[in-house]
C-alpha cells in the first residue's frame, strides 16, 4: 500500500492545487528539492569542484538508482541533460547508408521523427512506418513482415506524448533480438510511472527524462546501452571525459556509457535526478504502476459520463495519459478554465505527433495526467469541473 498521506505531506504544492500534468513536469517531493539545497548551498560555500569531490560517492551512486530502476548495470548508463539528448547520443551513434531501413511506429514523437529525417537526408536511409492494429498498438506482426537484411534499427516511442497508448516494446524486443536488429525505445512517458525492465523488454538502447512521471528536476535524463552494443557504438560527439586523449594522435573511448556523456556536469540536478530515483524505488514501481492505471481509468470512466467530450486515446491497457477534446471548446480553454479553477492539466499539439494526428484527423488534445500522490477526489473534481462546462 502507498502511504498516500506522507507522500502529499513530501508534496506541499498538493494543499493547494490539484495537479494532473504529470506528463509534462510532475511535482518534485520534498527530498528531491532538499537533496538539490544542500548541493547548492554546499557549492555557495565551498565552491563546484570542491563540492562534487566531497559529494563524489553520492553523485556516483546515481548510476546505481538508474541501473536498478531499468534492473541493468551502471557502467551501461549515462547521465546527460535531457532525453532528447540521450536519444540522439544513441541514434546519431549508428551508421546508416543509402537504403537501409528505419523502422518506427505511427505515434513517434516529433523530436525523434525530425531527427529520422535529417538522417534519411544525409544518407539516403529509408524510413517507414509500421502500421497500427485496430486497437491502435504498433501491429507487431506488420513489424514482423516488414523485417528484412536491410532494417538497421527499430525505434519507438513506448507511451507517446499525445494520450494514453502503450506500445508493446517487450513483443517487440523479441523481434528485434531474434533478428539481430539494434532497438532504440524512447521511455519518456512510461519511466516513473511503469516498471521498466530493459532485460524483459528486449532493447538495445533506452532514452528517458527526469521530469516526468519520475518526479525528477528539469535537466536531467539519461541512456542505457546495453553491454554486447555498448562497445560497437561510437559517440556523434565526444570529448576529453568520453575519450581520454592518450597521446598526441590518438583518444581512447571509455570502456562504458559514460562515452556518451561530456565532462561538465548538472551536479545538483544529477543528485536530485539520484534522489527521485530512490524516492520512487522506495514507494515501489509496482504499485505506483497500480494506483496510476486506477486513477487514469476512473477519470476516463467520469469523462464518458460528459457529453460532447470525446476520449481519444488508444490501445488496450492505456496508461496514465488521458486525451480528449470538448465539443464547442479548443483544448487551451479548457486548460485555462481549469487552471483558473485551481486543476492544472495540459495540452497535445498535433505536431508532436504528427503521423498519428494526421492519420486520426487529431486537433489539439486536453491532456490530464495523474500520478501516485493524486486522490480519487482530485479525478472526480476535474470531472465535476469539466461536466459544468458542459452544455446540458
Amino acid at each position: 500500500m502507498i502511504d498516500i498521506a506522507r507522500i502529499r505531506a513530501d508534496t506541499p504544492a498538493t494543499s493547494r492545487l490539484t495537479y494532473l500534468h504529470n506528463a509534462g513536469a510532475a511535482l518534485m517531493p520534498a527530498p528531491v528539492v532538499e537533496a538539490m539545497k544542500q548541493h547548492i548551498d554546499l557549492e555557495g560555500e565551498i565552491g563546484g569542484y570542491a563540492a562534487a569531490d566531497r559529494e563524489s560517492d553520492r553523485l556516483d551512486a546515481v548510476y546505481g538508482s538508474v541501473a536498478r530502476l531499468l534492473n541493468a548495470a551502471p557502467d551501461e548508463i549515462a547521465l546527460v541533460e535531457n532525453a532528447t539528448v540521450a536519444w540522439q547520443m544513441a541514434f546519431y551513434a549508428l551508421l546508416f547508408r543509402t537504403g537501409d531501413r528505419i523502422l518506427t511506429a505511427e505515434a513517434e514523437y516529433a523530436a525523434n521523427y525530425v531527427a529520422f529525417l535529417q538522417v534519411a537526408k544525409r544518407t539516403g536511409a529509408i524510413i517507414e512506418v509500421v502500421p497500427s492494429d485496430a486497437s491502435g498498438e504498433l501491429d507487431v506482426h506488420a513489424l514482423e513482415r516488414m523485417i528484412d537484411e536491410r532494417v538497421k534499427l527499430i525505434a519507438i516511442t513506448w507511451v507517446p506524448t499525445n494520450g494514453g497508448l502503450v506500445n508493446p516494446a517487450a513483443a517487440v524486443g523479441r523481434i528485434a533480438r531474434a533478428r539481430g536488429i539494434p532497438y532504440l525505445l524512447d521511455a519518456c512517458q512510461a519511466i516513473g510511472q511503469m516498471q521498466v525492465d530493459v532485460e524483459a523488454i528486449g532493447c538495445d538502447m533506452l532514452s528517458a527524462t527526469g521530469r516526468k512521471f519520475l518526479r525528477g528536476p528539469r535537466g536531467t535524463g539519461f541512456l542505457y546501452v546495453r553491454r554486447a552494443l555498448l562497445q560497437q557504438l561510437e559517440p556523434p560527439m565526444i570529448d576529453h571525459f568520453a575519450a581520454p586523449w592518450v597521446s598526441r594522435d590518438e583518444y581512447r573511448l571509455r570502456d562504458d556509457a559514460r562515452r556518451f556523456e561530456t565532462w561538465e556536469n548538472n551536479y545538483t540536478a544529477r543528485l536530485g535526478l539520484g534522489a527521485a530515483i530512490d524516492y520512487a524505488l522506495d514507494i515501489g514501481i509496482g504499485p505506483i504502476e497500480q494506483r496510476c492505471r486506477m486513477l487514469a481509468d476512473r477519470l476516463r470512466s467520469g469523462l464518458t459520463s460528459i457529453r460532447g467530450i470525446k476520449i481519444r486515446d488508444l490501445g488496450r491497457t492505456p496508461g496514465a495519459i488521458v486525451s480528449f477534446t470538448m465539443e464547442g471548446y479548443e483544448a487551451e480553454a479548457i486548460v485555462t478554465s481549469a487552471g483558473a479553477a485551481g486543476i492544472t492539466i495540459g495540452a497535445s499539439d498535433p505536431s508532436s505527433t504528427r503521423i498519428d494526428s494526421e492519420v486520426r484527423s487529431l486537433p489539439v488534445l486536453v491532456r490530464a495526467s495523474p500520478h501516485y500522490y493524486n486522490t480519487e477526489a482530485e479525478i472526480d473534481r476535474l470531472i465535476g469541473h469539466l461536466a459544468g462546462l458542459a452544455p446540458r
